[in-house]
């Protein structure tokens, strides 16, 4: 006789083990090949109410950030979406007022990216609800980009636009500042729709293996970020704040609020790119961008040394921040 669980997976999850592999989600496992001469990369990250999105936000904009920033990790590795595994970890009062839409967004995003549920697990909790991903994608043998490989010289790109999804949340959570920062509906929706559904950028894993000497995305904040890929890579950079991309409604905010400048370079949730390319590919870069109908910006250079990479203002004075990222300790 099938447990509660069975029928929960069955009603809700299967539908969404589309691959041969995931074998209906009616074993104890599921079974990959990668195509002959790939490596698998894995990422996994865990999204959490209260931390990582809103008690009150919507379930399929749950959902679509639960897979789409692990997707983001494959992007600035360079690797193809393949499948994914989830773990969901819901409180007794969680209905089919939840799991309903929050099954059918996942299944759209797992058909927009082409990236099967292949298993996973479910379990109840007296704590918040939460869903963990283990995204698995595929690359030619030994391309991974690392973040490690940036050198003196390179230049600094991002894909996209940063600070959209800091002051989305800060709009959530204190809906007056909508005014104060001479925002419209529309720029609000866009903050907050950045905020709670991420925009991986997978169109660009081709360019950024073939062309980025170091890359990954940004998830914890431009300037932490950027930190550790120079720490991983043993270089510094300096980056112009008047470089930075920000779309229409956060640079209404930031010239509102000039200060928001630290929540838009240290917030974090952007999941764009950041990569190093040398001079000699940027324009090929820009190419494969262009291609795949994402914008990217030159932010700065790679230079020599081990200090932390200088935010630089538009009168050349060195900004400093309270904190340089998102950190959960």
């Amino acid at each position: 006789m099938p447990s509660g669980e069975d029928e929960l997976i069955a009603k809700y999850f299967k539908p969404l083990a589309t691959a041969p592999g995931a074998l209906g989600l009616t074993d104890d496992a599921a079974a990959y090949a990668p195509p002959e001469g790939h490596d698998l990369v894995l990422t996994t990250d865990a999204i959490v109410s209260g931390i990582h999105f809103l008690p009150g936000d919507p379930p399929d904009t749950v959902a679509r950030k639960a897979l789409r920033v692990n997707l983001s990790d494959l992007a600035a590795k360079g690797a193809r979406p393949a499948g994914c595994l989830l773990t969901l970890a819901l409180p007794e009062s969680t209905g089919d007022d939840f799991l309903h839409p929050f099954a059918a967004a996942l299944h759209s995003d797992c058909d927009l990216f082409a990236c099967s549920l292949l298993g996973g697990d479910t379990v109840r909790t007296d704590g918040p609800l939460w869903a963990s991903i283990t995204a698995f994608g595929v690359l030619p043998r030994g391309s991974m980009v690392r973040r490690a490989g940036a050198g003196p010289g390179d230049i600094v790109m991002i894909t996209g636009t940063v600070g959209d999804s800091a002051l989305g949340l800060r709009l959530l959570l204190e809906p007056e500042l909508a005014a104060q920062w001479s925002l419209d509906d529309d720029d609000a929706a866009h903050l907050v729709g950045r905020y709670r559904v991420p925009q991986p950028r997978n169109a660009m894993a081709d360019a950024v293996r073939m062309l980025a000497s170091a890359a990954m995305d940004v998830s914890d904040g431009l300037v932490g970020d950027l930190a550790k890929l120079c720490g991983a890579s043993g270089v510094s950079a300096r980056i112009g704040v008047a470089r930075l991309p920000l779309s229409a409604a956060a640079a209404k905010a930031f010239k509102a609020a000039p200060g928001l400048i630290e929540a838009i370079a240290t917030g974090g949730d952007d999941y764009e790119i950041l990569a190093s390319v040398s001079r000699d590919k940027v324009a090929a870069f820009r190419d494969g961008a262009r291609a795949a109908g994402i914008a990217v910006t030159e932010i700065g250079e790679i230079v020599a040394g081990r200090e932390p990479p200088q935010l630089i203002d538009v009168d050349g004075a060195l900004l400093t921040f309270a904190r340089d990222s998102f950190s959960h300790f």
